[in-house]
Formats: structure tokens, C-alpha cells, sequence
């Protein structure tokens, strides 16, 4: 009986700590199960409203731009894709949600017509020969870029990985994405666009 209690309380207390971490700061969107759709708040610096075209994070806003190296060293730019569909991702090797979604973001990279820019955040990994292993091991083939100061990241408001946003053609903010994705969703997401 003992050890049931003891169980519970250290389940309760797991739970409450995971809950505290994701949705801290998030008091005006609440999403209470993975993969949920929101829109997340304006920050003052990034933003003016998606009437006007200024950069922000909220539906219908230009996205944030931002450069980042990718695991060959090459410079990429959000800009870069404009014209396109993105996806941008935001894992790390670490996070056990993320690596269940890498197979499908694989698959839906090889598929669909979309551009996927995974964001490793960087600082938080032992080091990039973690990222390296990762990425072979699971085969990627789309850019994986490195956030090494989680500057965009946070740019971005990230909380918690894995998070994708999902930009149009224009680069205007279609959707952001909480928690895993599978592939089903990530089809949804892209007729959406």
C-alpha cells in the first residue's frame, strides 16, 4: 500500500512539474493536449497587427526572418524559401516527443512539396556531434539548422519542443503546432496552407 502511495505522489509530482514547464507564460492559450493548434501572443517588438504586413506571431503576420548554419556549415534564411511552403521545426535530440516525429517529417519532406527547416536548439545539446548522430540515424535528409544561442528560438516563443510553425507562400504565419505531430497531421497542416 506504501509503495502505491509513494507511486502516486511521485506521479502527481512529475506531472505538475511537466505542467508547469509547458505552459508557463502561456496563460492566454491553454492547450491542453499535444498537437493543438494556437496562435501565439504578439510581442511588442515583433509586431503591429496582420493588416499592416509586420513581422510577428500571429496568424496571418510575415514571419520572423532569421539566418542560421546548418549542420554543413551552409547559411540558410527563412527568406530564402519565400515563394514556398515551410515548415519550421523546433526539436532537440533529447526530447522524446521530437525524435517519435522525425520519421514522419521524413516521410513528409520525401512526399509532399513542402520545405522543412528543422531548428535544432542547440545550446541545450550536449554537443553537435549529438545532432550529427541523430540526424544519421534517423536519415534525415531536410536542413537542419543550428540555433546555437536559441535566439530564434526564442524569437519565436518556443515552449515547449518539439513546435512547428507553418508559413506560406507569402511567408505570412499560417498555423503554429505544440508537441508532436505525426503524418496525418502534418497533410492536414499543408492542405490548410
Amino acid at each position: 500500500m506504501k509503495r502505491w502511495i509513494i507511486i502516486l505522489v511521485v506521479t502527481a509530482l512529475f506531472g505538475w512539474a511537466v505542467y508547469d514547464f509547458v505552459y508557463q507564460g502561456k496563460a492566454s492559450s491553454d492547450p491542453e493536449e499535444e498537437g493543438t493548434t494556437v496562435t501565439t501572443g504578439e510581442t511588442e517588438e515583433l509586431s503591429s497587427g496582420p493588416e499592416n504586413g509586420k513581422t510577428g506571431l500571429e496568424k496571418g503576420q510575415q514571419a520572423p526572418d532569421f539566418t542560421l548554419q546548418t549542420l554543413e556549415g551552409e547559411e540558410v534564411s527563412l527568406s530564402d524559401y519565400r515563394g514556398k511552403k515551410v515548415m519550421i521545426n523546433f526539436w532537440a535530440t533529447w526530447c522524446p516527443p521530437c525524435r517519435a516525429e522525425m520519421p514522419d517529417m521524413e516521410k513528409f519532406y520525401q512526399n509532399e512539396d513542402i520545405v522543412i527547416l528543422a531548428v535544432n536548439l542547440t545550446e541545450t545539446e550536449s554537443g553537435l556531434q549529438e545532432v550529427q548522430q541523430f540526424r544519421d540515424e534517423f536519415n534525415l535528409s531536410f536542413p537542419i539548422l543550428l540555433d546555437k544561442k536559441v535566439e530564434v528560438a526564442n524569437k519565436y516563443e518556443i515552449n515547449p519542443v518539439p513546435t512547428s510553425v507553418f508559413v506560406d507562400e507569402d511567408g505570412k504565419i499560417d498555423s503554429v503546432m505544440l508537441g508532436a505531430m505525426n503524418y496525418d497531421m502534418m497533410l492536414q497542416r499543408l492542405e490548410e496552407l
